[in-house]
């Protein structure tokens, strides 16, 4: 079987979201099992590439590629990446930036939907080209390629996070392809409803997110269509690399354990308790998040003051709008013993703090899947989460079914729900071995993208021509 895989982002050639480590988690699973797969990428230029290109090496010439006028001139480098393998590199008018999304100021480049467009249109061409037996496109990026794509050639369409569409006020629906009618919004252009309507699969990243994405209050817009297209929508929860996430080879923290020996986890606690100048007398817990409205990490600004009553200290790892950084960051000031708040993403302090944590903190409004509470899980950190998405599907709640909860489920994103729940799982993981316990049970949990790589696989079968 061969695939076409068009996506924004790959982990680690290009990453700002989870996009990039869901995209590069399934590829590697489905190589794995044999599948052939052209991984397509912007072609984002030296800025966004300039560490991934020390690990890649170019293979023959670039191939032009056969796009209308609007969309080109259109090429394609292949680059074989130590890590990722093969990927081909998509470069058309406008892709070329400091960053695949984001100005300098940090809002977001005007023509974002026109260079994604674009990106699109060359996909669609080389897929026809080709003749996979799938294409699979990824969020909104890419979604639009589905106007192009010869009809015989299947398409799947996966939803990242449907909350975003790319949507534009230019009139370009009679340009992206013979099917560019789906795409019409109101005047305008939205790539997400056209791919929706067209492809033969439409895969949420979670069971419970495909449900709620058919309601109008889960489904950004969306529901309708969603709803128009039955059966052809499905949800299939991620995985983690387990080989990147594993707390018993993990050159980044203090000390490697397993579920069978847990006591390199508490070094890993003591070492990030010493950094942080905190005594051990509470329990420690972690958060590792975008900080926007979405991810509700501002709801701790409301409990801050509560948490030494609560028993826990907590450290955020994260960056996002400006507004909650530093409405995080002041309440940290005012409360230094129980909150710290580290600005940005460090990769290595991520796996630091899993490792070290005894409670994840996870308040998501809406959460299409998820993957801290997986990596989470994999270090023995039990997350304390919200019953939305992908996260109803991973976190069982451990008052309800103790002998085989995973964590402790908070009934809504609000500041009384995220204390309560906070208060239940001290007083049931308080106890050093009641926690051990939980931990063990959760690190043997297969988060791996084994079954999901299984399910996709399926599902390729079915819907091939």
């Amino acid at each position: 079987m061969r695939i076409t895989f068009a996506t924004a982002e790959f982990a680690p050639l290009v990453s700002v979201g989870g996009l990039a480590a869901a995209s590069a988690g399934l590829v590697s699973a489905l190589r794995a099992n044999g599948v052939d797969i052209d991984v397509m990428i912007p072609d984002y230029g030296p800025d966004v590439f300039s560490a991934a290109a020390h690990d890649w090496v170019e293979i023959g010439d670039a191939i032009e590629v056969d796009v209308p006028q609007w969309a080109g001139p259109a090429s394609i480098r292949r680059v074989d990446h130590r890590v990722a393998g093969l990927v081909h590199l998509v470069a058309t008018p406008g892709l070329v930036r400091s960053h695949p999304y984001l100005q300098p100021d940090g809002d977001g480049w005007r023509d974002n939907s026109e260079r994604f467009l674009r990106f699109s249109r060359a996909v669609a061409a080389w897929a026809n080209a080709h003749r996979p037996d799938i294409v699979h496109l990824n969020d909104w990026h890419t979604a639009a390629a589905a106007a192009a794509t010869d009809p015989d050639l299947a398409v799947v369409l996966s939803l990242h996070n449907a909350a975003f569409h790319g949507a534009t006020t230019g009139e370009w629906c009679t340009q992206i392809g013979p099917r560019g009618n789906h795409y019409e919004w109101w005047g305008g252009t939205n790539p997400l409803t056209g791919g929706i309507a067209l492809a033969d699969a439409v895969v949420a990243v979670s069971p419970t997110h495909a449900d709620e994405i058919r309601r109008p209050d889960g489904g950004f817009g969306l529901d309708e269509l969603l709803r128009a297209r039955g059966a052809a929508v499905s949800g299939i929860i991620n995985g983690i690399d387990i080989e990147v996430w594993n707390p018993a080879d993990d050159a980044r923290i203090a000390a490697g354990f397993t579920a069978d020996d847990l006591s390199g986890k508490d070094i890993c606690r003591a070492d990030v308790l010493t950094e942080l100048g905190w005594p051990d007398d509470a329990m420690l817990a972690v958060a590792v998040s975008r900080l926007t409205p979405q991810k509700g990490l501002d709801l701790i600004v409301d409990i801050a003051h509560l948490l030494g009553d609560i028993g826990i200290r907590l450290v955020i790892l994260g960056a996002g709008g400006r507004s909650e950084e530093q409405a995080l960051c002041a309440a940290a000031e005012q409360h230094p013993h129980h909150l710290a708040v580290r600005i940005g993403y460090n990769e290595t302090l991520a796996h630091r703090l899993f490792a070290a944590g005894d409670l994840l903190v996870m308040p998501s409004r809406f959460e299409p899947c998820g993957l801290a509470q997986l990596q989470a899980m994999r270090y023995g950190t039990v997350p304390v989460a919200t019953a939305v998405g992908g996260l109803v599907d991973t976190v069982v709640d451990l008052d309800a079914h103790p002998r085989t909860g995973t964590g402790i489920v908070a009934a809504s994103a609000s500041a009384v729900d995220l204390v309560s729940a906070l208060h239940r799982a001290t007083r049931r993981l308080g106890d050093r071995r009641r926690l051990a316990n939980v931990q063990r049970r959760i690190m043997r949990r297969d988060v791996s993208w084994a079954e999901p790589a299984q399910q996709y696989i399926e599902m390729y079968q079915r819907i091939a021509r």
